[in-house]
């Protein structure tokens, strides 16, 4: 059904006013995607509960994407894997929350968030922003004693030791933000959708505000083994700066270029998972080992 001439912003307040329960299932209903029911501090979404899970894996979207992104994700994991993923403020079913600005902040709720799901081994998984969200989260996690993920897999950011090279965009007019959006591979009919595109805008802003005031500091090297994945049409992470990724891994690394652009999870969607799914396989396999040696 479409909204008649100036029921837009009525419709928008009418959504707003709903319970954060309702307010999910109906945009999910909008958009064709399944409800998922979510957690009370509404930080993450499960998107998959396995009947016997070994290890979780926890995803972080990029830059102005929501969980909804990993949605499908968990058909194509091994068994025994429990799929979550981030569910970041200003977006899907936390539309009407402002976006926060600043990685600092945004990692401090995602820690007191995840601990309590930290009861079994974990991965996590990260796609540009959410890959850098994704290790300063883990560094965190150590600095406090918090047991660490058994994998760290990252995507389409270069190594945060790496000066920005771009220039910094979030306050730039809005057809400079689309000019980069297209060239990382947005699809045009997105940036062409005006009501949309009014909509995202802010959200990307403060997105893009928290990637370019990031300010790398100083900590050993992680413990556990490190995959770093690229596009190999990416404009603007190169093969180099993902391969500096590996002064921050203490133990095994790998770097793996798939077909694509930037936005390579969804082009080369089974590519990518094929890869992950490897690597989770082999870390579940080990967990169920050391139980049954255990008992």
């Amino acid at each position: 059904m479409t909204a008649a001439p100036g029921e837009g912003g009525a419709l928008r307040e009418r959504v707003a006013r709903l319970p954060d329960d309702k307010r999910a299932r109906l945009l999910r209903q909008l958009r064709g995607r399944p409800y998922v029911p979510q957690d009370e501090d509404n930080w993450f979404v499960r998107y998959s509960a396995a009947d016997a899970p070994v290890l979780r894996l926890f995803c972080f979207p990029y830059a102005g994407g929501g969980g909804s992104v990993f949605r499908t994700w968990s058909e194509a994991l091994p068994a025994g894997v429990e799929l979550w993923a981030a569910q970041l403020p200003g977006r899907e079913s936390r539309v009407t929350e402002p976006a926060l600005r600043q990685l600092d902040p945004l990692v401090e709720s995602l820690y007191e968030a995840v601990l309590p799901r930290l009861d079994l081994p974990y991965a996590f998984f990260g796609h540009s922003m959410g890959a850098l969200v994704a290790f300063e989260l883990t560094r965190r996690l150590r600095r406090a004693g918090a047991p660490q993920p058994s994998r760290l897999l990252l995507a389409a950011f270069r190594a945060p030791q790496l000066p920005n090279p771009n220039i910094r965009i979030h306050h730039m007019p809005d057809e400079v933000l689309r000019t980069v959006l297209l060239k990382e591979g947005t699809p045009p009919e997105v940036l062409d959708n005006g009501e949309l595109m009014r909509a995202l805008l802010p959200m990307l802003r403060a997105d893009f505000e928290l990637c370019d005031t990031y300010r790398y500091r100083d900590e050993l090297p992680l413990s556990m083994p490190v995959s770093v994945f690229g596009g190999d049409q990416d404009v603007r992470v190169s093969r180099s700066d993902l391969d500096m990724w590996r002064s921050q891994a203490g133990g095994p690394f790998r770097l793996v270029m798939l077909p694509g652009s930037h936005f390579f999870l969804h082009s080369s969607q089974d590519l990518l998972l094929a890869e992950l799914s490897r690597e989770l396989g082999a870390a579940a396999a080990r967990t169920e080992e050391g139980e049954r040696c255990h008992d």
